[in-house]
């Protein structure tokens, strides 16, 4: 596609380290809500907060859609985080924009799926970024149910972990990043983040993240 996919991943990775909504701590470990010890953490909240890269990302999202799906007929937020980016590059596109809840209302008309939605329409989800795919495939469904077509995921940031990749699979949706952990960790490096033989214990998260032996490997 003539979409820069490499350029575009670089410079989003550098945005995001930069603005601090990634950081790479091999030494200290974050904890997930899973209980999982993670060198990385994720907040992309922060890009709405930092006018020039926000911009960087939501032109790169609008584009990328554009290229990748110009069938669609709206874009769909994945609730909280996807909401703001599928907005943005909505209004950009100009086209329709909703989003999902992750679970339906108890009160009032007790919608899941919020905006307008007509049966059989083309639509894109939009997330933040890609761990396990869980959460954005249950979304995916919750749309599928109301007999929308969903013609794929773009998101911000994948982990590319191999539960993700074959959960995608299964689902047939596939989903396309702006950057990923592979590159965050490269440019990383290149930018005095992390120091290069961190590099190896990084990746080896990636590949398990259930296996905490990367913790204890630094020479």
């Amino acid at each position: 596609m003539s979409f820069a996919v490499e350029q575009v991943k670089e410079q989003v990775a550098k945005e995001l380290l930069t603005i601090k909504a990634v950081f790479l701590r091999p030494d200290e470990p974050f904890t997930w809500a899973s209980g999982i010890k993670s060198p990385v953490y994720c907040d992309n909240r922060l890009t709405l907060s930092f006018p020039a890269s926000r911009d960087i990302i939501e032109t790169a999202l609008a584009a990328l859609i554009k290229e990748k799906y110009p069938d669609a007929d709206a874009l769909m937020g994945t609730s909280t985080a996807g909401i703001p980016h599928a907005a943005i590059a909505a209004h950009l596109m100009r086209i329709p924009m909703g989003y999902v809840r992750s679970g339906a209302k108890d009160h009032g008309r007790k919608n899941r799926v919020e905006g307008r939605l007509e049966k059989g329409w083309k639509v894109v989800v939009v997330e933040d970024l890609i761990s396990t795919g869980g959460s954005v495939l249950d979304i995916v469904e919750a749309l599928r149910e109301e007999d929308a077509q969903v013609l794929g995921i773009v998101s911000i940031f994948t982990y590319n972990m191999a539960k993700s990749v074959q959960r995608l699979q299964d689902a047939q949706v596939e989903n396309t990043s702006l950057t990923d952990f592979d590159t965050i960790v490269r440019i990383a490096a290149q930018e005095g983040y992390i120091a290069h033989e961190d590099i190896d214990r990084l990746i080896a998260f990636r590949n398990n993240p259930s296996d905490e032996s990367w913790i204890g490997e630094k020479k």
